[in-house]
């Protein structure tokens, strides 16, 4: 198997692991945990997004690093071939809009679940309560980017 065959492979599992999950918690697991009290339900989703948030920290990292070694790598090849490197449309929006879904995945790790933690951390159920919505609308927009984008490269 070639380098760029497990570069491909590890980029796109990267990509499913992270936004299967945003569908996953969106689509099955916040409707599913309405059936819990308000004290209940904010704990266990506290503990279901810490976990997650860590895994797409892994995913996202692993999108970028094999994204950038792919663009890398044809691009060193056709320089040292005598051509010029001219990204396609496709891998440019792919890099453009997986750069907006990381600065947002960004804010939602690093102000919006801190936010969360603190207040659980406090006991604060109404402020976790509160701290979930922003949260919530931030994942539902890197879902939408994700499904975009996923939607436009495999239709380019």
């Amino acid at each position: 198997m070639s380098l760029l065959a497990v570069l491909k492979a590890l980029h796109v599992l990267a990509v499913v692991l992270w936004v299967g999950g945003m569908a996953f918690a969106h689509f099955c697991l916040r409707p599913a945990v309405l059936v819990l009290e308000p004290p209940q339900r904010v704990r266990l989703l506290h503990a279901v997004l810490g976990r997650f948030l860590r895994i797409v920290l892994w995913s996202a990292l692993l999108v970028l690093a094999s994204g950038l070694r792919m663009i890398g790598r044809v691009a060193r090849q056709a320089v040292q071939s005598g051509g010029v490197f001219a990204m396609p449309l496709d891998w440019s929006v792919m890099t453009v809009v997986g750069l907006v879904m990381v600065l947002i995945y960004g804010h939602i790790r690093w102000v919006l679940w801190r936010r969360l933690d603190r207040a659980m951390q406090a006991a604060d159920v109404p402020a976790a309560a509160a701290a979930m919505a922003p949260l919530r609308q931030w994942m539902a927009v890197n879902l939408a980017l994700g499904l975009a984008l996923t939607a436009f490269v495999l239709a380019y």
